[in-house]
């Protein structure tokens, strides 16, 4: 880590850290200590306001979006699937988005499959906590980065603070013969108190009422970064830490259903969005990281409130194609809104989900693939996962 470019005290504090690699021997060198969020906002430049307040105005559209429809977690899970691909692709586990779309929960066909869709279900978790009114606290952030790294080979290592320090990327000017300490880019608390009395100093802020002096996309900002900046967990903490995000717009009630995804759009902006984190670190640049995360935000509630309307529009229009064909029953209509909240699903799903024989569920599920509305993923599986390819569209289609 390069310790010129640390020019500000007010973020934080370099302490000293020691070991020994296997190939460089003995060193000695320097790690960043967060210091405590401040209760009031940093000092921000108009255009960061300004910026932050066309994110709220387009996350309130968002909001108002899902308010209406007549079931809002109908999306929950396409938009979380979407977030899991793009999320976990900026930490280097990528996977099509078809394929993760389209992946058999209970049984991923690849092992980036099984990290992906165990973001998707520590996202449900998290979700499910928050509207239960329960406080974030240390050990539900433990329990979250062990449910995404459940069946990994860090799997014994996770769910609980790490207990070894670690470092993260690499040094634009890094060159072969540095050790990996000094080639990092960044390299957050060692792992003793200055950790543990972080993280907890950071649930402990979350669950204050900043509404009176800090926005909630400031305060959902300055949380992100505090997160990233202390890496508290050996492994996930990019992914926990952008879900963090969207549990703390759900927190402060500026989202009441979590659909937004935010990973698209900084999966994009990959190199500027790391510089942006970093550069609160070493020069106390609240300012320009703020205003890049507020027009993340504005942006992604747009995409996502686009892609919601295109996805009622095709539902609407599915259930006319129905209404056009000599089918009458109302379980055709159901299935259509299961497809629209599975990207993909089984015969077996529809039986359990519509209440109705095996028989009948494979009979509806060969209607609507006659009418065009349903497809087969892979007709040669043993277990033939079904999708409707106007939903898949839809979702695949780039937005960022």
């Amino acid at each position: 880590m390069d310790l010129s470019m640390f020019l500000s005290s007010e973020t934080g504090s370099l302490v000293d850290i020691w070991g020994t690699d296997p190939v460089f021997g003995d060193w000695k060198h320097k790690a960043f200590v967060a210091a405590p969020l401040p209760t009031v906002m940093p000092e921000l430049s108009v255009p960061t306001i300004l910026a932050t307040t066309a994110a709220r105005a387009a996350l309130a559209a968002l909001d108002s979006t899902a308010a209406q429809l007549p079931n809002p977690q109908l999306l929950r899970l396409p938009t979380l699937r979407r977030e899991a691909q793009s999320t976990s692709a900026l930490e280097g586990t990528y996977a099509p988005l078809a394929e993760v779309l389209t992946a058999d929960e209970e049984a991923p066909a690849s092992a980036e499959l099984t990290e992906i869709l165990n973001y998707v279900r520590m996202a449900n978790y998290a979700f499910s906590w928050i509207s239960d009114d329960r406080p974030v606290t240390t050990s539900l952030l433990s329990s979250l980065q062990g449910i995404l790294m459940q069946q990994t080979a860090l799997e014994s290592e996770s769910g609980r603070i790490r207990d070894r320090q670690v470092v993260i990327g690499r040094r634009a000017d890094a060159t072969p013969g540095m050790a990996p300490v000094h080639a990092a880019r960044f390299i957050p608390p060692p792992p003793d108190d200055s950790l543990s009395i972080g993280v907890q100093d950071l649930v402990d802020w979350i669950r204050e009422d900043h509404s009176a002096m800090i926005d909630p996309v400031v305060a959902a900002a300055m949380s992100h970064y505090q997160f990233e900046s202390l890496h508290p967990f050996r492994d996930g903490n990019g992914r926990l830490g952008r879900l963090l995000i969207v549990m703390h717009l759900q927190l402060t009630q500026v989202l009441t259903e979590p659909t937004l995804t935010v990973s698209p759009w900084f999966e994009a902006r990959r190199d500027d969005y790391y510089n942006r984190l970093l550069a609160v670190s070493t020069r106390g640049d609240w300012d320009s990281y703020i205003r890049f995360f507020a027009q993340g935000l504005r942006e992604a509630a747009e995409s996502t409130r686009r892609q919601m309307i295109a996805l009622v529009r095709v539902q609407s229009e599915l259930k006319d194609v129905v209404r056009s064909s000599t089918l009458r029953a109302d379980s055709a209509h159901t299935l259509i809104d299961l497809a629209i909240a599975n990207p993909s699903f089984t015969v077996r799903q529809v039986e359990a989900e519509l209440g109705i024989s095996y028989g009948r569920a494979n009979k509806l599920v060969g209607q609507l693939i006659d009418l065009g509305i349903l497809r087969v993923a892979n007709p040669n599986a043993y277990k033939r996962r079904i999708y409707a390819p106007r939903v898949l569209r839809v979702l695949t289609q780039a937005t960022t």
